[in-house]
């Protein structure tokens, strides 16, 4: 059951992802310029010891655009066969999500093409979604405000309580429970 309901949701998933992606990248030109040093290169992506409860996540492979964007080649092959690959570290997934919501670095390696490697670096360290500016697009500026404070503030309670339930699920394979 859960194969088939992912087999419908994951494809779904991956293209909205694509889309606040490319939203986030076009709104920083230097971003899209880096990237379009590299139009035609592919970049994979690799989830390294993804918990065996989940379902697997799909096979992810982007294709770099002429303007500088990422298009999801859904069907391309193997991420292996890139010209970077990037392997996320995986084995604690909700911790994953409190880093990508702080805004922070994921644990990640990238092996391959240098130059790309480089500016995916680059944009990694460097691009952040500015969702209060985007809120304040259609909603009052000060209303965007608030919403993004009490954005950040939830974002950080969820970093804490994935924090502690890691510590407590380590402290229980360890037996010192």
């Amino acid at each position: 059951m859960f194969q088939s309901l992912q087999a419908l949701l994951a494809p779904a998933l991956v293209e909205r992802v694509v889309l606040m992606l490319n939203h986030v990248l076009s709104a920083e030109p230097v971003a899209t310029e880096r990237l379009r040093q590299h139009v035609g290169r592919t970049i994979g992506v690799q989830w390294r010891e993804w918990p065996r409860f989940m379902p697997a996540p799909p096979v992810l492979l982007f294709h770099i655009s002429a303007a500088g964007l990422l298009e999801w080649t859904p069907d391309a092959g193997a991420p292996e066969l890139a010209d970077l690959t990037v392997c996320v570290d995986a084995s604690r997934p909700l911790e994953l999500l409190g880093q990508l919501a702080q805004g922070g670095r994921v644990p990640m390696e990238v092996q391959g093409d240098a130059a790309l490697a480089a500016d995916v670096n680059w944009l990694v360290d460097n691009v952040r979604w500015d969702i209060e500016a985007d809120l304040a697009r259609v909603i009052d500026p000060r209303l965007a405000h608030e919403v993004a404070t009490v954005g950040r503030g939830l974002a950080r309670g969820l970093k804490l309580a994935v924090g502690t339930g890691a510590q407590w699920a380590a402290r229980w394979r360890a037996g010192r429970l």
